[in-house]
């Protein structure tokens, strides 16, 4: 199970998000997480991308797809990635998509970029993303094990964060420039794990949610990229990018908790 040439630095992302998951849970439990925080995290998990390379979700989720195509063995790398997305998986089944909000590199890097002061397009029909996410799903796992293809390997991340200049490179740049007025573009529309992630969230314990104080002015459902503020949504695409807790105008109309907190 376990391969040679072992390089814990590579398990520095593994590590990283599991823990920050539990920690920014926690933050967001005791009402001590803020816009300032969320920020400095995004920051950091950019630069541990560019520092480390550390194995990124989708990018082990390709390789665990490649080696039973192939039928190799799991290595101590992979294997860690395994277990760090069960883990993840599990974390976003209690407490919401606090890893595909900020402690992905991939769409931490989407985040910011999206900050920039530019109209925004919002698609409305949010749905047609996530099937699409389905079909790049099934197409990664046919890719593999029918053709040996790497799908994700086109979307250039990989490279992107290498600082190595190839044609995914330039697909991924051309993401990034896309993640300006599109809301994350590659998370919802073309990554592995947020298939998984999606569904892991959708009986999620705690979620942003909507209290009695709410006035109904619907400022949450307009800010809300990905629209999942209704009060009938079930947050499973909620990044708990805190845009609806930062717009409402009643204060405690929007807590993070559980049902019947």
């Amino acid at each position: 199970m376990f391969g040679a040439n072992f390089n814990p630095v590579l398990l520095v992302g593994i590590v990283y998000a599991v823990t920050l998951s539990i920690i920014c849970a926690y933050l967001w439990v005791r009402g001590r997480f803020s816009d300032r925080m969320r920020f400095l995290i995004l920051t950091i998990t950019i630069i541990i991308g560019f520092a480390t390379f550390s194995p990124m979700i989708p990018h082990q989720f390709q390789g665990l797809v490649e080696h039973l195509a192939d039928g190799k063995r799991i290595g101590t790398i992979l294997f860690s990635g395994i277990v760090g997305l069960g883990m993840l998986t599990l974390l976003t089944a209690l407490f919401g998509r606090h890893f595909c909000g900020y402690l992905c590199p991939v769409g931490a890097v989407q985040e910011v970029v999206h900050t920039t002061p530019t109209p925004k397009v919002m698609i409305q029909q949010k749905g047609i993303l996530s099937v699409i996410r389905i079909i790049f799903l099934v197409a990664i796992i046919v890719g593999a094990f029918l053709f040996g293809i790497e799908l994700l390997d086109y979307f250039g991340f990989s490279s992107f964060f290498k600082l190595t200049i190839t044609g995914g490179t330039l697909v991924f740049v051309a993401i990034l420039i896309l993640s300006i007025i599109i809301y994350r573009p590659f998370c919802r529309a073309v990554c592995p794990a947020g298939a998984i992630f999606q569904l892991g969230a959708l009986p999620s314990s705690y979620k942003i949610r909507r209290t009695d104080a709410c006035i109904k002015c619907g400022k949450c459902e307009k800010v809300c990229p990905t629209g999942e503020s209704g009060e009938d949504d079930r947050k499973s695409e909620c990044y708990l990018c805190r845009r609806c807790i930062g717009i409402c105008p009643k204060e405690g109309a929007l807590v993070y908790g559980r049902k019947n907190d």
